[in-house]
């Protein structure tokens, strides 16, 4: 069982679909790490922008509004890596599998 481990590990398919893994949860990382730090930034040093009410008899505020778009954009990329993850990688995971124990 040792040596299908090593052969899937050191396979080229499969440190490409590693890379390729890595790669797309660091994107996905990185526009949700931004999002909340470009929030956090503005509270910090203009908290005027966000208390600024959606209508003028309101007690929603545009940060409200915003903050609660920040988590659904967390939602929504959660969403597209578990798809790429089930559609792409698990495909071409698959696929190195395979091919290792057909050899």
């Amino acid at each position: 069982m040792q040596e299908i481990y090593k052969k899937i590990r050191n396979h080229p398919d499969f440190l490409n679909l590693v890379k390729t893994r890595k790669r797309i949860s660091w994107l996905l990382t990185t526009i949700i790490i931004f999002c909340y730090f470009a929030f956090i930034i503005i509270i910090a040093f203009a908290p005027n922008i966000f208390s600024q009410k959606i209508f003028s008899d309101s007690v929603i505020t545009l940060g409200i509004i915003i903050g609660l778009l920040i988590i659904l954009l967390s939602i929504l990329l959660t969403g597209v890596y578990v798809y790429i993850a089930n559609k792409k990688l698990d495909e071409i995971n698959n696929k190195v599998i395979k091919k290792i124990t057909a050899n």
